[in-house]
């Protein structure tokens, strides 16, 4: 069984939305190698909406308010 994670996330700098989809290491991506999103997807494990989620990145670090989570 393969789950999907959509999470909605609003950036606490700018406040930009943006939307990740987590995917579990069976399913060929070719975003697994983006290593941004490799980290943010790390730190919302576990996440619900409203936590506030910090996130070291190799472009640096990033603020984020997690709006919404849905399984798929």
């Amino acid at each position: 069984m393969r789950v999907r994670a959509t999470v909605d996330l609003e950036e606490t700098k700018g406040g930009e939305s943006v939307t990740y989809q987590i995917v579990g290491e069976d399913e060929p991506t070719s975003e697994r190698q983006d290593l941004d999103r490799l980290a943010i997807a790390r730190a919302l494990i576990g996440r619900s909406a409203g936590d506030q989620v910090e996130v070291q990145t190799p472009g640096g670090v990033r603020k984020y308010e997690v709006l919404e989570v849905r399984y798929e």
